[in-house]
C-alpha cells in the first residue's frame, strides 16, 4: 500500500484497513502542524516525513505519531517517533514534549479522522 496524504477527513475504518495491511493495529503518521495535514501508510515515519518535505512542508512543523484506530478517541494517538528527536527545538525524546504541540496534533487528527 502506498503512502496517503490526508488533507480532507477520512473515516476511521479506512485507517483501520491501512493498519491491518501494514502493522495490524497501528498506522504510522506524520502530522504537519502548520498545514493541518498528515501522511499515513508508510512503514517508517521518516518516509512520510520525506514525502511531506518534497511536497513543501517544513521540517520543524512535522511530528511523528502512531494511531491505533481501534482505540477510543482519547487513547488512539501515541506520540512516539524517532523523527521527533530534535534537540535544536528543545525536544530531546521520541515523544512530543511541548503540550501546545501535542494539543495541535490532537486537534488536527480529530479534524482529519471521522468516526465510522
Amino acid at each position: 500500500m502506498p503512502m496517503k496524504l490526508i488533507e480532507k477527513p477520512i473515516k476511521k475504518s479506512e485507517l483501520l484497513e491501512i493498519a491491518q495491511e501494514r502493522f495490524g493495529d497501528l498506522v504510522k503518521a506524520v502530522v504537519d502542524i502548520k498545514k493541518g495535514i498528515m501522511m499515513v501508510g508508510a512503514e517508517l515515519h521518516c518516509d512520510e516525513e520525506s514525502q511531506l518535505l518534497e511536497e513543501g512542508s517544513e521540517q520543524q512543523h512535522l511530528w511523528g505519531i502512531n494511531i491505533y484506530p481501534e482505540k477510543s478517541q482519547e487513547e488512539y494517538i501515541e506520540f512516539d517517533s524517532m523523527i521527533n528527536l530534535r534537540p535544536s527545538q528543545g525536544n530531546r525524546s521520541r515523544g512530543v514534549n511541548d503540550p501546545a504541540v501535542c494539543q495541535k496534533i490532537i486537534e488536527i487528527v480529530r479534524q482529519l479522522v471521522e468516526e465510522g
